[in-house]
């Protein structure tokens, strides 16, 4: 299975140390972010971890859910988070899946074609279980992002990319480097006249390039 942008998510039943949990259900009515690792106890991952507890606040303003993804068991994922709360200074309360037998990875396309998980796997066997997803109510994949090993992840952006969805789903798009408070874009499929009578004032910059202020 390849997913897409749009695509729905697979309604997986999956073992957390939370217990188990139905995506579909866990989702809601909300948005939701998964992301993934490659094995509990690594580096870069326990910073990431400690990055998405410290937004805990941050996700709730936004009735966003947050989901981790590890190759390894519950029991790991508990002992785990004594670690992420020492280095990132904030309780880990999101569950994290335990996904040994790689059934979330396949079911959301997160490994190559050719793969390797032995006994005694090392991160570098799993390396590639490293993704996010941005979920909206509807169940769909609204945003997709992979990062390499070695490259830690900005969860400031995801946090920012996660206003733009939100912002989007109003009907608008946003510029480059958008932040909440700034002007957003009037999509080209949406006319001026629509436009003024929807969001007010119009700026045009180009033709295809107008702005509006961003609705509430």
């Amino acid at each position: 299975m390849v997913l897409r942008i749009n695509d729905t998510i697979p309604n997986l039943t999956v073992s957390t140390d939370h217990g188990e949990i139905n995506l579909h259900d866990w989702v809601g009515d909300g948005w939701a972010i998964i992301f993934s690792h490659p094995k509990d106890f690594t580096p870069v991952c326990t910073t990431e971890f400690g990055a998405v507890a410290q937004l805990g606040q941050e996700w709730a303003k936004r009735n966003t859910k947050v989901l981790g993804v590890s190759v390894d068991g519950v029991e790991d994922h508990k002992k785990w988070k004594v670690d992420i709360e020492s280095v990132g200074g904030a309780k880990p309360e999101f569950a994290i899946v335990a996904d040994a037998g790689l059934e979330m990875a396949k079911a959301f396309d997160m490994l190559p074609a050719e793969y390797v998980l032995p006994d005694g796997r090392t991160p570098a066997d799993s390396a590639t279980v490293r993704s996010v997803f941005i979920i909206g109510p509807d169940k769909q994949v609204k945003l997709m992002m992979t990062y390499p090993m070695t490259v830690g992840r900005n969860f400031a952006e995801i946090l920012r990319a996660l206003d733009g969805l939100q912002m989007s789903a109003k009907g608008v798009a946003t510029p480059a480097d958008w932040t909440v408070g700034e002007d957003v874009i009037v999509p080209p499929a949406v006319t001026t006249e629509d436009a003024e009578s929807k969001f007010g004032t119009v700026k045009t910059v180009l033709p295809y390039l107008r702005y509006v202020h961003a609705p509430s």
